[in-house]
């Protein structure tokens, strides 16, 4: 399935809400990674990021999610820029606010699965949602350890971590990768009627065309710049 241009003027979300600005990013390491890059996030809204690797996707996700300050440039979360926060409201936003899907998982190998779900609870002051748990087909693997399952199991665990602390802004870093197609389609269905039903928002990064497609835009990340194509 190819990616064709489209319009590039605005989308206007009027019954939405503005929850992320990201304004003229631009990051370096020994070499300039990318440049004034602009975009905003709206309440129910998704958004892809794609492009080859090592061309700066998750870089730029890591410093749109509060991870990495940009060389430049800002990023606002309803407004505040997050940048300019103390270090404890910055973590408030991170443990409250944000719901961050890494490709590693980070999940806690030596507990089983409900104590990684428990741990995360405890954090965001949540209770387990067991009816999420049931939708990621991993209800019934909740007494076993982290080591015990699979990889596309462990990264179920990881999405339902996050996603049960109810985050208004979603950020994930491949989230099918270690999925099946079958599984991957229905994990991602569990996601959008996440930010549906929640008014929340969510950017992820992907290799995968159709999962990009499913997303209501679609940015390329190609010479240093990011560039709209849907």
């Amino acid at each position: 399935m190819e990616l064709n241009k489209q319009d590039q003027s605005n989308i206007s979300f009027p019954d939405s809400q503005k929850l992320l600005s990201v304004k003229n990013l631009a990051h370096n390491f020994d070499y300039p990674l990318f440049e004034n890059i602009s975009f905003d996030l709206y309440t129910q809204q998704s958004i892809a990021i794609i492009g080859i690797s090592g061309c700066g996707k998750s870089t730029l996700l890591n410093i749109i999610s509060s991870l990495l300050q940009p060389s430049s440039g800002e990023v606002f979360y309803k407004n505040n820029e997050i940048y300019k926060l103390s270090i404890k409201d910055l973590e408030k936003l991170r443990r409250e606010e944000l719901g961050i899907v890494f490709q590693s998982h980070y999940l806690f190998r030596g507990f089983s699965v409900d104590e990684n779900l428990h741990i995360a609870q405890l954090l965001a002051n949540e209770v387990k949602d067991e009816e999420l748990l049931k939708k990621l087909k991993i209800d019934h693997i909740t007494a076993q350890g982290i080591g015990e399952i699979s990889g596309g199991q462990q990264q179920r665990v990881s999405i339902a971590r996050v996603l049960n602390k109810q985050p208004q802004i979603i950020f994930a870093d491949e989230p099918t990768g270690n999925l099946d197609e079958t599984t991957a389609h229905e994990v991602m269905d569990v996601m959008f009627d996440y930010i549906f039903k929640k008014k929340a928002g969510m950017i992820l990064v992907t290799h995968e065309k159709e999962l990009a497609n499913r997303c209501d835009q679609i940015y390329q990340l190609h010479n240093n710049k990011l560039e709209r194509i849907k």
